[in-house]
């Protein structure tokens, strides 16, 4: 038994280097032996789940099967010249890229693998009926899984069927198919696979596994993006057609796929609100509701009853980018401090009173200091004025200069990120804040080496938004859209739209704008926004040109509050969809290249 699973785990890290088709397993022959017994059948299976992102680990991408997702989006930037996502901001990369082509592979070899278990597993001899039937759905809705991943990265795909690929077929012919395709065979996997699972979500033992509310939630993403602007009657895509002239993207728009994406959310609503799932709340010690806990703690408490999905533990990669450099300080609470938080994300956040900073009645002041206690704080601190009296989630996204660090085990820290501070350019060398700002949501309140999370990877305000943002495309003038957006802000602690005179946006595109702003802020770095904005193809004018931050260079601390801009960052038509990797497109002639590249 052993011979099997270190032969697996060989055929799983040897086959890097082969293009995703060109997958000859050289373990064939042990087949029978590895599907007759259940210990090995879930080692298989274990294997396929290893294809599972850990996004913790973005700044290693090649390694985790992770993505570029935060740094790449406008909300964030890795001071670490080396970290993937820098290169993609500037421009430097194609198909040739090795990035590329192994988050394009590593998907498809999943997808292989999990065909191959789907065809296997009922050889095996000591597995009851109830196991297989879970054991087979987990499989497909990984495949589904996969699947989606692509898509969202590179729209239309191959599509290989529910048969593993022959190791004598010819692949020169196969071809991309459309959009609309690729939606409506996820989506009956999806169904599929959602009628034989579990019918609540996994914790404990079982923590990360497929489940039902995972794959049905899982559908409503893949509608959502097809419904999106991206693929629903793009013309920019209309010269993406295969050799035999089929379009793969629609070039009409159709309002019904909004539709499609509102009804399945409603219906995920509907069975598992408030019975399985609902939006995390938590009570200070005085036992009064606390917003900011409410806000933090989901991304970090196990488990919890938002969580509809999450990875069940990552590496602590994360947890040390975003833990400040803290010189003099024990190694407890010192990182690297080099996943800084932009400008634009920071301007983001509404003001206490739920207004945006850019209202004039928001409050927003840009000059000066005060004495100010954050949620998290034991006391008033001297703090820029830009960052008083901000709604509660903006406090648990952003480390800022002088403001007290998370982990109070070890003393009280508190963070400086100008030039001489603790964290600053002029002590950290390579670790510091290339905006003055630090990411802090998704930070653990312990020892930053503690690998012991989970890392959440989709929860109910995402779907709650998500209804918010078909319904509102599809039934302008829904009160539901109304309702589930503002339930959002309610457990943010801040005013919903209609109560203390903030005026309920009049118009669908004012509506629009206003959930776009809520997503923005309620789900940030959380590897949504560099889909949503490139879905709804808005990424030309958030995505490029420049970026900004704090003066890090500024000797004195007067001038450190000083906008500028760190990087011109590049973000062109062709951006919007990656490049299929060069090497799968030299081995098949049919294989439509993305336009621009």
């Amino acid at each position: 038994m052993k011979y099997i699973a270190v032969l697996l785990l060989s055929v799983l890290l040897f086959s890097c280097e082969d293009d995703f088709l060109d997958q000859v397993p050289d373990d064939r022959l042990t087949f029978d032996q590895t599907f007759s017994q259940r210990n090995t059948v879930e080692q298989y299976l274990a294997n396929i789940y290893s294809r599972v992102p850990d996004e913790h680990a973005q700044r290693y991408v090649d390694y985790f099967n992770a993505g570029p997702w935060t740094g790449v989006s406008d909300e964030a930037d890795y001071t670490w010249s080396s970290v993937w996502s820098n290169s993609m901001n500037i421009g430097d990369w194609n198909p040739t890229s090795g990035s590329v082509n192994n988050i394009w592979s590593s998907f498809y070899r999943g997808i292989r693998s999990a065909s191959t278990f789907i065809q296997n597993v009922e050889n095996c001899q000591n597995c009851t009926d109830e196991k297989l039937k879970q054991y087979k759905a987990e499989a497909r809705a990984l495949r589904a899984f996969f699947y989606y991943n692509l898509m969202r990265s590179w729209g239309p795909v191959i599509l290989l069927g529910d048969e593993p690929i022959s190791p004598d077929a010819d692949l020169s012919e196969l071809n991309r198919s459309t959009m609309d395709q690729c939606v409506a065979y996820v989506v009956s996997e999806l169904d599929t696979a959602a009628d034989e699972l579990t019918d609540f979500p996994y914790d404990g033992q079982n923590a990360g596994k497929m489940s039902r509310p995972f794959a049905l939630a899982l559908k409503v993403k893949v509608l959502m993006l097809n419904a999106s602007p991206l693929f629903n009657g793009n013309s920019d895509l209309a010269e993406l057609v295969n050799a035999d002239g089929t379009s793969l993207i629609s070039q009409s728009v159709d309002v019904s796929k909004w539709q499609a994406a509102a009804d399945a959310a409603k219906d995920f609503l509907d069975e598992f609100v408030p019975g399985t799932f609902s939006l995390y709340r938590e009570n200070d010690s005085n036992g009064t509701f606390s917003p900011y806990l409410s806000t933090r703690n989901v991304m970090i408490t196990d488990w919890n009853e938002e969580i509809i999905f999450a990875r069940p533990r990552g590496q602590s990669y994360f947890f040390y980018d975003v833990t400040p450099f803290h010189a003099q300080y024990s190694s407890e609470v010192k990182g690297g401090g080099a996943l800084s938080a932009t400008q634009e994300m920071v301007d983001a956040y509404f003001m206490a009173n739920g207004r945006s900073i850019d209202d004039p009645e928001s409050g927003y002041n840009t000059d000066g200091f005060s004495d100010f206690q954050a949620p998290y704080d034991i006391q008033e601190r001297e703090t820029y004025n830009q960052w008083v009296n901000r709604e509660p989630r903006f406090y648990v996204g952003i480390t800022y200069n002088n403001s007290l660090w998370l982990n109070r085990n070890y003393g009280n820290v508190v963070t400086e990120t100008w030039y001489g501070g603790n964290s600053g350019r002029a002590v950290g060398g390579n670790d510091y804040s290339n905006t003055g700002y630090v990411v802090r949501k998704n930070a653990t309140t312990d020892v930053w080496w503690n690998t012991g999370y989970a890392i959440p990877m989709l929860r109910l305000a995402e779907i709650y938004l998500d209804y918010a943002e078909a319904l509102n495309e599809a039934a302008p003038g829904n009160t539901e859209i109304l309702e589930y957006l503002n339930s959002i802000r309610e457990r943010a602690g801040i005013p919903g739209y209609g109560d203390t005179g903030l005026p309920v946006p009049a118009s669908q595109s004012a509506m629009r704008e206003a959930i776009h702003k809520e997503r923005r802020v309620e789900l940030a770095f959380e590897n949504v926004r560099y889909f949503d904005v490139r879905r709804w193809k808005l990424a030309e004018n958030a995505f490029s040109g420049a970026m900004h931050g704090l003066d890090i260079n500024a000797p004195s601390e007067s001038n450190f509050y000083n906008v500028v801009s760190f990087e011109n960052r590049v973000f062109n038509p062709r951006h919007y969809l990656w490049p299929i990797p060069q090497d799968e497109i030299n081995s098949n002639p049919m294989l439509i290249q993305n336009p621009g590249w």
